[in-house]
């Protein structure tokens, strides 16, 4: 009778979840990112009105709006891509990315980041995405673009 010998757990296999779409950047396309980013959020097992649902909606909302109002490259698209991945040496992680075609306008660096003045009436899409998101920072995509991420623990 064959035995059967259960891999060592660092050998399974590991499974990531995925959804990537690409979205006209414009306002429609804002809300339309923050919409299907939820709904696939609940496939997935995290609830409307849940924390990470609620938490990623408003990441989705301000990354996808800055690439549409900063990142907007006439005729590109913006590219919303959400990840779940499995936690080892830290917790399994949400992973956030917004993708435009402008390479040469970049949010600013984390250390130099400071809120607008009073006043403003804009800038603070990045202090809220900071407030919420375990991390973040921006990924030079080839040939052109960048990529704005976020990582919300699980």
């Amino acid at each position: 009778m064959p035995v059967h010998v259960s891999p060592p757990a660092d050998h399974l296999a590991v499974t990531v979840r995925v959804f990537t779409q690409r979205f006209s950047a414009t306002r429609r396309g804002t809300r339309l990112a923050r919409r299907l980013a939820v709904q696939q959020l609940d496939a997935w097992d995290f609830p409307y009105g849940g924390e990470v649902s609620d938490s990623a909606a408003l990441i989705v909302g301000e990354l996808a709006a800055n690439a549409a109002t900063h990142g907007r490259v006439p005729g590109r698209d913006f590219e919303l891509r959400l990840m779940e991945l499995p936690g080892s040496a830290r917790p399994a992680t949400l992973r956030i990315e917004v993708a435009d075609a402008r390479t040469e306008k970049r949010p600013p660096d984390l250390g130099t980041f400071a809120p607008p003045p009073p006043d403003s009436e804009a800038g603070r899409g990045l202090v809220l995405v900071t407030a919420i998101a375990t991390r973040w920072g921006v990924l030079d995509r080839h040939p052109i673009g960048k990529a704005v991420h976020a990582e919300l623990d699980l």
